[in-house]
């Protein structure tokens, strides 16, 4: 255990009333703000039941090629846009915040840098007809609730698009905000006057800096063998959980790469707002970080496809970045609590507290 688990263990005992939890209330009243601005059509637009397959089935690919169901955040008026981001603010940091919106605004600048590809002749008619079919613009994600927060005791909020999928469940007085899906095309910018932007920067150079902070015996007990994926090994269409622990173990790593690897966990739990964050940092803290898992495939250099993998018996992280040719530049990167994806344990939680 580092001295830094430590010290936080021995503040959580020193301060029993002190309390970590987020209020659902909060989250509740943004979430009946934001409804108050819709329009009664909207209103049918935007509400699911909580049974509704819409609730639990989600997707990275742009809507070009998967049509969501749920209210397009660019048909939101401009007062039911503010509501909504007072809605993220409420769950997310000001970090996870951010980069879902600039996630968003890439998909604006991936457009402009296709059509300047096409101007220069670098792609052909049928090519970029293709790309504009699919629709990859700042206003396509869309906003869906399942149940309804203003009479139910579980309902949910469901925000995605191309590269985003957030998924909050409240169930009385707990939630869930897993899974977190979060990616970037490009990774990084290379072009036009957005040239250099990085909405992941830190899940790709805090995962160069923990792998190159490896000696050789250690790169090779959590280096594997084999291709990089071509995505997140946990995407839609495969198992959402890895029951194999594979890599380095978190009791064979110096304290000083251990803090290394704690600084990558945060930088993805501290995504969510910090009482919810502080949650998930109180539950790996209790542990330590001897039970922790880091895997590594590919490069351990920027720009040539690589992948890693962070596992525990509490939460699983996936990033993958691979491209075209040997450029690597597309991020895809996932939070996941374990056995609570879409609330799973809490509303399983209340069907047994609850006679229904």
């Amino acid at each position: 255990m580092t001295q830094k688990s430590l010290i936080f263990i021995l503040l959580l005992a020193a301060f029993p009333f002190f309390s970590f939890s987020q209020s659902v209330e909060g989250i509740q009243e943004k979430a009946k703000a934001f409804l108050r601005t819709l329009e009664n059509s909207q209103r049918e637009q935007v509400l699911v039941s909580m049974e509704d397959s819409a609730r639990v089935t989600w997707t990275n690919l742009p809507i070009g090629l998967a049509p969501r169901n749920g209210l397009r955040y660019g048909d939101l008026g401009d007062k039911s846009k503010i509501a909504f981001h007072k809605l993220l603010s409420e769950l997310l940091s000001s970090q996870g915040y951010l980069k879902a919106f600039a996630i968003m605004q890439v998909d604006d600048i991936l457009h402009e840098l296709f059509e300047l590809k096409y101007q220069r002749g670098e792609i052909n008619e049928n090519s970029i007809q293709m790309i504009r079919g699919l629709n990859w613009d700042y206003g396509n994600y869309y906003v869906l609730l399942a149940g309804n927060p203003e009479s139910d005791r579980n309902w949910g909020v469901k925000f995605e698009g191309h590269h985003l999928s957030l998924n909050l469940t409240v169930s009385g007085d707990e939630f869930s905000m897993t899974p977190l899906f979060l990616g970037s095309d490009p990774a990084v910018v290379e072009e036009t006057q957005y040239a250099g932007l990085r909405p992941l920067s830190k899940e790709e150079d805090y995962g160069f800096w923990f792998v190159n902070s490896l000696n050789d015996e250690q790169k090779s007990i959590a280096t594997l063998e084999g291709k990089v994926p071509g995505d997140i090994i946990t995407s839609p269409d495969r198992p959402q959980w890895l029951e194999e622990f594979q890599g380095i173990k978190g009791s064979d790593l110096s304290e000083a790469q251990q803090q290394i690897l704690h600084y990558l966990i945060e930088e993805y739990i501290g995504n969510l707002n910090h009482p919810k964050a502080n949650e998930y940092l109180a539950m790996l803290h209790a542990k330590g970080m001897d039970e922790v898992y880091f895997a590594w495939i590919g490069s351990y250099e920027p720009m040539k496809p690589h992948y890693y993998v962070i596992h525990s018996p509490d939460f699983l992280i996936e990033y993958d970045n691979v491209g075209f040719l040997d450029n690597a530049n597309h991020i895809h990167s996932i939070w996941r609590e374990n056995g609570n994806d879409f609330g799973e344990d809490i509303l399983k939680n209340h069907r047994m507290a609850h006679d229904h």
